[in-house]
This record gives structure tokens, C-alpha cells and sequence, in this order.
């Protein structure tokens, strides 16, 4: 068992490895200096392969990190109860629902397929070895946190050390129940597609979680300590019983079909996305325009209940904050000079909601599933001339639709402003409104650029650029990191349009020159 595990433990590096590699190679700059020899280059293999352990170690342990600061540790502070019990009441039944979520067996991946089925391993040993280290990995993920975050709420140090056993202890008796289902119904669970019953069970377990603590009742810790014990009782049992079991290749040829291919959460939301943007095309649409324009015309009335339907919904929605504001001026006392404030220094908030709300990226992935991987493959498409003329079309269509709620914004920041006192400063309500849309012609232009510069999808419509993922994420940190930056407006909106205008006037040129070049299949 422990030589089945060394291998696909190998095996899951060098899928990791060859990623990374492939990551690199998708960065223009990098690409050039790294042949596809270096796939087999001893070096760069030890490298990737450093690389891959370290991000295991570092995300092993930051997803637990955050899991508890965020799910209890901040939380714990919105409940009546004191904090060493609320602490210990959310993390009980947050374990449960996590049993619901998550046994790993049940889970499937594309390197127990790889091992099982192309390498031929024993699919129990497999199974029993990598489930092993994934319960020893909880033990060592949890219990800095659990001692750290458990201490500072005044949990006792002994039941902070049972924290991460009672873990163990859920998924193992999780894990037995759903292995005695499998040899009762003959069906094995696909922990990506949660059944009515796991979904009640999560609710219910989130619930018990929240609720009581926030009404000012949590167990204490007696009563945490007497459930550890029965759970621990059990999970002995438990895992007696997961040792014994014998179907494993039974239920890893039912989990692990080749259909299953979105058998990891990324692959089963490209399919969700890709299902979406084929339904609901208005196939008898016309048009009276020409040539490209009549192209792009007849995509977009074709496409239209998928490209503006959210757009819309965004400006209904905005339009109601927008009246609860404005009523909330005039019926709440104390209303206008805290609305006044956040019109002269919150502008830094909306441009996390720009982003926020900005439809270019599924408008591109519309685009490139229900046209552009088809259209590509003929020559006269690639074309520079029906590039350009294209893109200049799409843009076009692009910032009408996200100019639908922009303009909302836009139009009511400002008379926010005016009716809570208003400002000095005339400026302010110039910025208030061209900052807006220039956030919203900046975020349409940026993913248009980046689809046309990049094109990082495949016939999946899975991201297959690293550059892309790395300029999306940075985009989106940034966007991210201004929420609760207080900026007086017409600071951050003088900087924030300039910026825009800049940066527009540079990806237009970008795209015009390197579109006809780099706009392509992968």
C-alpha cells in the first residue's frame, strides 16, 4: 500500500509538474526561452516539481487558515454567546456539513482515474492509502489553527487538540455511511453533484451553526467534549469498516467514466458555462446591416436574451438602490450627511463593482463558444481586415451593454450628492460621473483586449493561457483591495479617469497591431 501511494503520489506531482511547465510556456515573454524539449529537461522538471510540493504545503494549510478565520473566528463576534462557545458550536456543525461535502473517495479526480484505469494500480490500495494521508493531512492542516484562533476565543487547550480529530472522526463516519449506501443501492455518490438529501443536510448543519449562537445559545465545552468522545467511538468502527471494504474498483468504474470529465469542480463549471451559453439563441433574427456589421448585429440579436438579460437585471437592481437611497435621504434622520460622506470619499468601493458587474467576459465566452471556435478554422476569418473590423464591431456592442447600468450609476451618484448638502466643490459631480463610465468603458475594453490579445479558451472552454489567468487575477486583487479605501473623490476620480483614458488609448493600439497575430485556436 505504501509503494501504490509513493507512486501516485509521483504520479499527481508530474501531472502538477507538466502544468506548471505548460503555464509557463503560455506566458509570451517566457515561451520563447523555454523549448518543448524542457519537458523532459531533468532541471526544470526538479524544478516544477519543487514548485508543486511547495504550492500542496502553502495551500494545504491557507485553506484552513482562512476557512476558520473567516467562516468562525471573525464571525464569532456577531453572537450573543460568549466567544469560547460560539467558536466551539459553529465548528461542530461545520464539520458536519463539511462531512456532507467532502470524504475524498467519493471524489473524482483525473489522477485516480490516470492510476487506476491507464496504470492499472490496485484501486483499493489506491484508494485506502491516498484517503489515509488525506485524513492525516486534516490532522496537521487544522491543528495550528485550531490552537491559534481556538485560543484567542478562550477555548480550553484540550479540546482545541480534539479539534482536528473530531474532523477525522466526521469524515470517517461519513465515509462508512456512504460505502454501506454504495453496497445497499448499488450507487456510488458523486461528491460534484450533491444529492436533495446532502443539500437539506447542509442547510440544516449551517444553519445549527449560525443560529443559536446569534440567539445566545452554544454548546459549551462538556458538551463538546461528550460528542468528540461518541464520535471517536464510532469513527473506530468506521474505519474497521472502510478497511474492510472490497468494492473499490466497483465504485471508482462508476465514479471515473470517461463522460465524467468534468470530474473536477473546474471541468463541471466549464461544462455548466459552456451548456448556458448554447441555450436560448433566437435563431430568427435578422438584420438590414452589411457585411461585418451584419455579422456582429445578427450575434447579438441571435444571443440576446444571454448578452443583455444580466446587464438588465443589474440596472433594475440598481435603479431600486439607487430609489432606496434617495428615499432613505428623506425619511431616515441621520441619512444625508452619511450618504454625503460616502459620495465624497467611498469612489474607491465602485470600482469593485464595476468590475463586478461588468458582462464583458461571459459576452467573450459567448462569442468564442457559439461562433468563433467554428468561424476560426476558416482562413478568410483570420484575416487581419475581418479581425479588425470585427473587433471594432464587438467593442461597440460590448459597451452599449455595460453602459446599460453604468449609466445608472453614473447619472445617480451624483444626484445623491446633491440632495444630502451637496459639496464645494462643482468638480466632484463631474467626477462623480465620467469616473463611472470610464470604469465601465475600461473593464469592457480590458476583456475584449484580453480575448483578442490571449484567446485563452479551447473547444471546452477551458483557460489555457497562463498570461490571462495571472492578468485576470491581478485585475481582480486590485479591484478587490479598494473595497473600504476611503479617497476624497476628486483625488481618486481625476486618477482613476486618467488612468482609464491611458490605459484604453494603449490596449486599442495593442489590439490593432497584434489582434490579426495572436487571435487564434488553441
Amino acid at each position: 500500500m505504501i509503494e501504490t501511494f509513493l507512486m501516485s503520489f509521483r504520479l499527481k506531482n508530474a501531472y502538477q509538474t507538466n502544468g506548471i511547465i505548460y503555464s509557463l510556456k503560455s506566458i509570451p515573454v517566457i515561451k520563447r526561452l523555454l523549448p518543448v524539449s524542457l519537458y523532459g529537461s531533468p532541471g526544470l522538471k526538479k524544478f516544477a516539481n519543487l514548485v508543486s510540493i511547495l504550492w500542496e504545503i502553502i495551500s494545504m494549510f491557507l485553506d484552513k487558515l482562512l476557512y476558520l478565520l473567516i467562516l468562525i473566528f471573525l464571525l464569532k463576534d456577531l453572537m450573543k454567546s460568549s466567544s469560547a462557545n460560539s467558536f466551539m458550536h459553529i465548528f461542530f456543525f461545520l464539520t458536519i456539513a463539511g462531512g456532507f461535502l467532502n470524504t475524498q473517495i467519493f471524489h473524482p479526480t483525473k489522477d485516480k482515474y490516470y492510476a487506476i484505469f491507464l496504470m492499472r494500480m490496485s484501486a483499493r490500495d489506491y484508494t485506502l492509502s491516498n484517503y489515509f494521508y488525506f485524513l492525516l493531512k486534516i490532522v496537521v492542516e487544522f491543528l495550528p489553527f485550531t490552537l491559534l484562533f481556538g485560543l484567542l476565543s478562550g477555548v480550553p487547550i484540550i479540546i482545541c487538540l480534539m479539534m482536528p480529530l473530531f474532523v477525522v472522526s466526521i469524515k470517517l463516519i461519513f465515509t462508512a455511511f456512504a460505502l454501506h449506501s454504495y453496497v445497499r443501492t448499488g450507487h456510488a455518490k458523486n461528491e460534484n453533484k450533491l444529492n436533495p438529501v446532502a443539500l437539506v443536510g447542509i442547510a440544516a448543519s449551517l444553519t445549527a451553526a449560525y443560529l443559536p449562537p446569534f440567539l445566545g445559545y452554544a454548546m459549551n465545552g462538556a458538551i463538546f467534549f461528550a460528542l468528540f468522545v461518541i464520535s471517536a467511538v464510532m469513527a473506530v468502527f468506521s474505519f474497521l469498516y472502510v478497511l474492510k471494504f472490497r468494492e473499490y474498483r466497483s465504485i471508482c468504474k462508476e465514479l471515473l467514466t470517461a463522460d465524467s470529465f468534468a470530474m473536477n469542480k473546474k471541468g463541471m463549471v466549464a461544462r455548466a458555462v459552456q451548456k448556458s451559453l448554447q441555450t436560448n439563441i433566437d435563431i430568427k433574427a435578422t438584420s438590414s446591416k452589411s457585411g461585418y456589421q451584419y455579422f456582429n448585429d445578427l450575434f447579438v440579436k441571435r444571443h440576446s436574451s444571454l448578452l443583455t438579460k444580466s446587464a438588465k437585471h443589474i440596472t433594475f437592481i440598481s435603479l431600486a438602490a439607487l430609489a432606496f437611497s434617495i428615499t432613505a435621504c428623506f425619511l431616515i434622520h441621520g441619512a444625508k450627511p452619511i450618504i454625503n460622506g460616502m459620495m465624497l470619499t467611498f469612489l474607491p468601493y465602485f470600482l469593485f463593482v464595476m468590475y463586478f458587474i461588468n458582462r464583458g467576459k461571459v459576452i467573450t465566452q459567448a462569442m468564442f463558444m457559439n461562433c468563433d471556435h467554428s468561424m476560426l478554422t476558416y482562413r478568410f476569418y483570420r484575416q487581419p481586415r475581418a479581425i479588425l473590423l470585427l473587433f471594432t464591431e464587438r467593442l461597440k456592442s460590448i459597451l452599449l451593454i455595460n453602459l446599460m447600468p453604468a449609466l445608472v450609476i453614473a447619472l445617480g451618484l451624483p444626484l445623491l450628492l446633491w440632495l444630502t448638502g451637496g459639496t464645494d466643490n462643482a468638480i466632484n459631480y463631474v467626477l462623480l460621473f465620467v469616473s463611472i463610465i470610464a470604469m465601465s468603458v475600461f473593464f469592457s475594453v480590458h476583456n475584449m483586449v484580453l480575448y483578442y490579445l490571449l484567446q485563452p479558451y479551447n473547444i471546452g472552454l477551458e483557460i489555457k493561457n497562463g498570461t490571462f489567468s495571472i492578468v485576470n487575477s491581478f485585475t481582480y486583487f486590485v479591484c478587490y483591495f479598494a473595497i473600504g479605501k476611503k479617497v476624497p473623490t476628486l483625488i481618486f476620480g481625476t486618477l482613476i479617469s486618467v488612468f482609464c483614458i491611458v490605459y484604453i488609448a494603449v490596449a486599442l493600439i495593442l489590439a490593432y497591431r497584434l489582434a490579426p497575430k495572436t487571435f487564434k485556436l488553441r
